[in-house]
């Protein structure tokens, strides 16, 4: 294991310390950020924790962080989106994870009340629970397990192809794309996504063998929307949603 994946678990198990010993209390304090998402104390916690040992810990790389923002420089890059599915977190729904990217060559996603975390390391494969990660080989969009975050921004297209698939389900989040990277599921779309909510999610699913890109079909993390895949259907939505 290299020392940089040793590292991200390490973070990871902060992360998961802290909002395990959070998730459910009556008193937690959540408020709304000025985009109209709630941001909870345990989100800025874990974003303070991980940066803290960063900055110790590996001095001269950089952190953007969905609660903090941007650091300045040159360094590496960690990506960190401290509670991915927030909403999920603060009614007590037990889907949620902490996203730890470092850029393109590191990936973790914990999600500790499930009692599941995934990892990658590009060029080295995708593994959860001490497996190997491998995609689906559905090939037809008739066949496959279509999911997505949230209907906002989804128009007669999208529905289209979801009405086309075998099985239309509304998982979203950091979950579909683990559902994805384990074969579970075939096809994820998601029209409101930023760097922090897919730099780790679209490591680990490459690794597994999919696909990640934009609903342009361009190979990016910062599009603004995702299209992700087995790699075998993926041409044939982006034909469907753009066509």
């Amino acid at each position: 294991m290299i020392p940089e994946l040793e590292f991200a678990l390490s973070l990871a198990d902060d992360a998961d310390a802290i909002t395990l010993s959070r998730f459910g209390a009556s008193d937690l304090r959540v408020e709304t950020k000025p985009d109209l998402t709630p941001v909870s104390e345990a989100d800025r916690a874990v974003e303070e924790r991980l940066r803290e040992r960063i900055a110790a810990e590996r001095p001269g790389e950089r952190v953007l962080g969905e609660e903090f923002g941007a650091d300045e420089g040159e360094g590496e890059r960690w990506i960190l989106d401290p509670i991915d599915a927030t909403k999920n977190y603060v009614r007590g729904i037990p889907i949620f994870a902490t996203l730890i990217a470092l850029e393109d060559r590191v990936a973790v996603v914990s999600a500790p009340a499930l009692g599941k975390r995934w990892w990658a390391v590009r060029g080295q494969g995708a593994v959860a629970d001490g497996r190997s990660l491998r995609v689906s080989k559905i090939e037809r969009i008739e066949d496959a397990v279509l999911t997505y975050t949230s209907l906002r921004g989804a128009d007669e297209r999208f529905l289209s192809l979801a009405e086309r698939s075998w099985a239309p389900r509304g998982f979203g989040d950091f979950w579909q794309y683990m559902l994805l990277a384990e074969g579970a599921v075939d096809l994820c779309v998601e029209y409101e996504a930023n760097l922090w909510d897919v730099a780790a999610p679209k490591l680990i699913v490459e690794e597994a063998g999919g696909r990640l890109t934009d609903l342009g079909g361009i190979d990016r993390a910062d599009g603004g929307n995702v299209l992700a895949s087995n790699g075998l259907v993926h041409d044939e939505a982006l034909g469907a949603l753009n066509g």
